[in-house]
């Protein structure tokens, strides 16, 4: 059935590509009438009654439905989840695909963070979980991740630091398939509790005069206040900064 052999007079040729879509359209289309059966049936519980059931015990009724699509190991499915008119509907299916959408999206950050071109995501996502993310979605995770970012870089600082580690790294960064070394300002101070804590990290800038004095003055502007030591090397432009 798989070769170019030509067909005897009356032999029935079978075309396994349409063969195999046919019985995955089978597949998931059983799995979503099972899904939406017991999504209907969690509903009758909470209700206390079935659909149009005239009831002493019923204690809710219907109040229509919205779509929900969702990602199956037999493809999309389609989900169509009730509503009630005065109790939430809290469904278990429902909350399964939360946690796998989660730890989906956390899958992508890491991958994204380990430097993995955009083309490498979408091939790794179809192997693990059959569908192909889109290049659309990574954006908007790494958009999602950026305000993170900038919101924790921006944060506040409260209490005083008496003691402050001040330092710069070289890193490399991947981007665009290079690898490239980039500079890393880092403070980590200690508080009066005694306990360490990262008060920011600026990347990108030079370990001369002005890398660290634009470092210093963002920190002083979020709230550092009540340093007494500072611990750093012998970096030229740090020690004129901090002073």
């Amino acid at each position: 059935m798989g070769d170019d052999t030509p067909a005897a007079p009356g032999a029935l040729r079978v075309d396994e590509a349409k063969l195999i879509g046919h019985v995955d359209e089978v597949v998931r289309a059983s799995v979503e009438e099972t899904l939406n059966g017991l999504l209907d049936a969690e509903a009758d519980e909470i209700c206390r009654a079935q659909r149009y059931e005239r009831s002493a015990e019923r204690v809710d009724c219907r109040a229509g439905h919205y779509e929900r699509k969702l990602e199956t190991k037999a493809g999309e499915v389609k989900l169509r989840v009730p509503k009630l008119r005065r109790l939430p509907f809290e469904t278990a299916i429902i909350e399964r695909y939360k946690r796998r959408k989660a730890s989906g999206e956390e899958a992508l950050v890491e991958m994204y963070l380990a430097g993995l071109p955009v083309r490498r995501v979408e091939d790794i996502t179809e192997a693990l979980w059959g569908t192909r993310v889109s290049s659309s979605m990574v954006s908007r995770l790494n958009q999602k991740i950026y305000r993170h970012i900038d919101a924790w870089r921006n944060r506040e600082i409260t209490g005083e630091f008496p003691y402050v580690y001040l330092d710069g790294v070289v890193l490399n960064r991947s981007w665009a398939g290079e690898v490239h070394n980039i500079s890393v300002l880092i403070a980590i101070g200690v508080g009066t509790d005694g306990c360490r804590q990262i008060l920011g990290v600026a990347e990108g800038e030079k370990e001369d005069l002005v890398g660290w004095r634009g470092f210093l003055v963002h920190l002083k502007d979020r709230g550092l206040r009540g340093v007494r030591f500072i611990i750093s090397d012998a970096c030229r432009g740090l020690v004129e900064a901090a002073a």
